[in-house]
């Protein structure tokens, strides 16, 4: 483990203040008020959202097996929470707690006992 001088962290803190600051303003520089945005980005600021999630959804069911312990019923139980708390509420924050929340409780509580 090295040990920083407080010159180093000093100019660690500022690079990082620094791009933090040139990626959050190189937005308005690159498309400003009055220009029209590429038709590359609108398309990338619609299709994005929905691939991230989709690929949220398959990295957390990539290591479930159907063919042994719990037979990814609380994972199902949970994904099937998600979705309907989130069509009745339309409340993202909602329904991802609440399906933590159930999942944690199915897995430390209900399945135990059947594996």
């Amino acid at each position: 483990m090295t040990i920083q001088t407080p010159l180093q962290l000093v100019i660690t803190i500022g690079i990082i203040a620094l791009g933090t600051f040139l990626i959050r303003a190189l937005p308005f520089f690159l498309f400003p008020a009055g220009k029209e945005t590429p038709r590359v980005v609108a398309y990338l600021g619609a299709a994005l959202p929905s691939a991230s999630i989709a690929m949220l959804v398959v990295y957390c069911f990539k290591n479930v097996s159907v063919f042994s312990g719990s037979h990814g019923l609380p994972e199902l139980i949970s994904a099937v929470f998600v979705i309907i708390v989130h069509k009745w509420k339309h409340n993202l924050l909602l329904s991802i707690v609440g399906g933590t929340v159930l999942y944690m409780l199915l897995v430390q509580l209900v399945f135990p006992v059947l594996a």
